[in-house]
């Protein structure tokens, strides 16, 4: 047990103890003040205090969970289930509900642990990664077991009830040998230390890592040479590459006050900015934006505006959707949370010129784009605004077909009722967090849907994070 600090344990003694000379103790408090007037109490932190635990079940979040001898919960990171490891506190105290620690000692290792690959990776380490230390086919059934656990315990769904094998599903060139990492991330955001140097922030914190090279970095990214380079003055630079062009873009971040370095990379760059006042982004010099591609059409997303990290991630995901939605011609449309048109433009390239798609999104500049991407189809329409605001405005009682892709914290219960009562064939929900998935999945339970099919795949290796796709169909009432 670490002990408790110096402070705390003064302040402690000169509280409780009506006898202690507080002459010679700066500003104590006077003794004769009444109990109730007193320092409220401060737990002792438990940071830094280490046990020897068995290493239980992965949590959803990166981590597994433990208990110490006496029962108190411990979500352990660089762990893997059924290994024995000294856990080292990072955060808690006394009084809190479960504690967070890193494991500095693997005692009894389990078959699937590996060493890390990167130099990063570990304890007090960066934090971008949750699994390196993890073989590849074990990082992908720790998360079919964080998806089983969260759609059981928020949705009180089996996997054969909410359609799924169970496996998550690499993309294709991910899977990789032992010991080799897929460079995925077309998207990097670069931390800048005081000294300039860029790095990337450590787990729960602050403090940044400073690195030679992102592993997990796509090679558009890491041809960039952002990490050899000085970036005085700047907060953040975020690299940002495209993979249905050549362009590449960068995302500066000052500190307050500060003034932009010259930006002399080693391939060429768009520049941008991230304004102080109001933390629009702006365009320095080059495109506001980047060319992607999907399923055949080319989508501008502009200003670092939303696209899929991985570079598979949007083909992948589109194929998921239409292959269970099955559009058909002239069929009506939404697409929910719909940034720069992808699903939109999947459906639309389907239904044909007699059906009709509606767009929402909450970004003024994606919808720009998305009305760009889809101006050679008068039948896409795209409004801006909260789908729970703009949906009950535009008058739509009934459609086919929808697709949502909401953001990490999932569409919530309104959002959920609204779209039960529009009577769709069949819904498409795009996750990226298993835990609003399922609670989502219980929403639209109770609006009188159940899931037709899941899919799972590993669009982000390395990190705990995971994307889902589920499409939902109405339950048959009784005859």
């Amino acid at each position: 047990m670490q002990s408790e600090s110096k402070e705390t344990k003064e302040t402690q003694d000169v509280a409780g103890a009506p006898d202690v000379d507080t002459a010679d103790v700066t500003e104590a408090p006077d003794v004769s003040t009444p109990a109730e007037a007193k320092a409220p109490f401060v737990p002792d932190s438990l940071v830094g205090t280490e046990y020897e635990v068995e290493v239980g079940p992965v949590a959803h979040g990166g981590h597994c969970i433990a208990r110490t001898a006496a029962g108190r919960v411990l979500f352990v990171r660089h762990a893997l289930p059924g290994e024995k490891v000294r856990a080292r506190v990072t955060d808690g105290d006394e009084t809190s509900r479960y504690l967070r620690a890193d494991a500095v000692e693997v005692i009894e290792a389990s078959k699937d642990r590996i060493e890390a690959p990167c130099p990063y990776s570990g304890p007090g380490m960066c934090g971008g990664c949750d699994w390196q230390h993890a073989k590849p086919g074990a990082q992908r059934r720790l998360k079919g077991e964080v998806i089983t656990e969260q759609l059981q315990r928020l949705a009180g769904l089996t996997p054969e009830e909410a359609g799924w094998d169970g496996t998550v599903m690499p993309a294709p060139g991910d899977k990789l040998p032992q010991g080799e990492v897929p460079a995925w991330r077309t998207r990097v955001q670069y931390a800048i230390d005081a000294d300039g140097h860029a790095g990337l922030r450590k787990h729960r914190s602050h403090e940044i890592q400073p690195i030679d090279a992102c592993l997990i970095a796509a090679p558009g990214v890491s041809e960039l040479g952002i990490e050899k380079h000085k970036w005085p003055q700047l907060a953040s630079v975020e690299a940002i590459s495209a993979t249905g062009s050549s362009d590449r873009q960068v995302i500066l971040t000052p500190e307050k006050g500060g003034r932009l370095p010259l930006v002399e990379l080693d391939k060429p760059v768009s520049v941008l900015r991230v304004e102080e006042h109001d933390g629009g982004v702006h365009r320095v010099h080059g495109r506001a934006f980047v060319r992607e591609r999907a399923d055949e059409r080319t989508y501008r997303v502009g200003m670092g505006g939303f696209w899929q990290t991985h570079p598979q991630a949007p083909d992948i995901l589109l194929k998921a959707v239409m292959q269970g939605l099955m559009p058909r011609k002239g069929e009506s449309a939404l697409d929910l949370y719909c940034g720069v048109g992808l699903f939109a433009g999947g459906i639309a390239e389907r239904i044909g010129d007699k059906g009709a798609v509606l767009g929402i999104e909450t970004s003024k500049r994606a919808v720009e784009d998305a009305r760009h991407n889809l101006q050679d189809m008068d039948y896409v329409r795209i409004e801006q605004g909260k789908v729970e605001q703009v949906l009950p405005r535009t008058g739509i009682a009934k459609t086919d077909l929808i697709v949502l892709d909401p953001p990490r914290a999932g569409a919530g219960k309104q959002t959920v009722k609204l779209l039960s009562a529009l009577s769709a064939r069949r819904i498409a929900y795009v996750a990226c967090d298993p835990a609003a998935l399922a609670r989502d999945l219980a929403y639209f339970r109770e609006g009188g849907y159940k899931p037709r099919t899941m899919r799972a795949f590993d669009l982000f290796p390395m990190t705990h994070h995971v994307e889902c796709v589920v499409i939902l169909e109405p339950i048959k009432k009784d005859a």
